[in-house]
C-alpha cells in the first residue's frame, strides 16, 4: 500500500508495459515510425492511448474531438474504439505531419471516422460552435500548442455535452509547473491552467500522472 503516486524507473516503467499495454501491431508500427521523427518527443505514450481507449469505450462515446493530431496516433487509437459510426472531428495545422496520420487510419481502416480540418484550432472550434455542435461531443482531446490550452479549454467545453469528458495532456510539462523558477510562457500557460481547472466548478477533474501528464474533466 502506498500513500502516494509511485516514482517509475526504467525497469518499473518496462514492467509497467508489459503487463499492461496491449498494442495492435497497426499501432505498434506507427509508434515506431513516430520514434524516428524529429519531433517525436509530441508522441504520447502508449499506456496513455491505452487509457484513452478505455475511457472511450467506458463511455459508448460516438461523437470526438481532437486538438492536435501529429501523426496520428491518439485519433487512430480513439478511432480504434469507435463504433463504425463514430466519428473523430481532427484539428491540425500541418501537411506534413498529418501526412503521416492519413497513411496509417487508411491502413488501419478507420479513415471514413476520422474527420481532419487542416486549420488553426481555434477557428474549427469556433465553425462547430457557430454550426450549432455545443454540447454533442462526447469525448474531447486536447494536446495542441501549449500557449493556447486556456482557449481550447473554453471552446471544447462549450462543445463537449454535460457527462463528457476532456482529456488535457502534458499538464505536469516535464515537472517544469512545480518548478517556480520556471517562468517561460508555455510553463505559465499550463500551470494557469491547472489552477483554473482545479476550481472550475464547471467540471469534475482528476489529473492522472501517466506520461507527462493528463487531466480529466467531466463536463457537469
Amino acid at each position: 500500500m502506498a500513500n502516494q503516486t509511485l516514482r517509475f524507473d526504467s525497469k518499473l516503467y518496462r514492467y509497467l508495459q508489459s503487463i499492461s499495454v496491449r498494442e495492435t501491431q497497426i499501432l505498434k508500427e506507427l509508434r515506431q515510425e513516430t520514434a524516428n521523427h524529429l519531433m517525436a518527443r509530441m508522441q504520447i505514450a502508449p499506456e496513455q492511448g491505452q487509457l484513452m481507449s478505455l475511457l472511450v469505450e467506458l463511455m459508448g462515446a460516438k461523437k470526438t474531438l481532437e486538438v492536435g493530431v501529429f501523426t496520428g496516433y491518439s485519433s487512430l487509437v480513439v478511432a480504434l474504439a469507435l463504433p463504425d459510426d463514430g466519428k473523430v472531428i481532427a484539428c491540425d495545422v500541418s501537411e506534413e505531419y498529418t501526412a503521416i496520420a492519413r497513411r496509417y487510419w487508411e491502413k488501419a481502416g478507420v479513415s471514413h471516422k476520422i474527420d481532419l480540418r487542416l486549420a488553426p484550432a481555434s477557428e474549427t472550434l469556433n465553425k462547430l460552435i457557430a454550426e450549432g455542435q455545443s454540447n454533442t461531443f462526447d469525448f474531447a482531446f486536447i494536446d495542441a500548442d501549449k500557449s493556447n490550452y486556456d482557449n481550447y479549454y473554453e471552446q471544447v467545453l462549450k462543445l463537449v455535452r454535460p457527462g463528457g469528458l476532456i482529456a488535457i495532456d502534458n499538464v505536469l510539462w516535464g515537472g517544469k509547473v512545480a518548478e517556480q523558477a520556471e517562468q517561460d510562457n508555455r510553463t505559465k500557460k499550463i500551470r494557469a491552467l491547472n489552477d483554473k481547472i482545479h476550481n472550475d466548478l464547471r467540471v469534475n477533474i482528476s489529473l492522472v500522472p501517466i506520461a507527462d501528464g493528463l487531466t480529466l474533466a467531466l463536463k457537469r
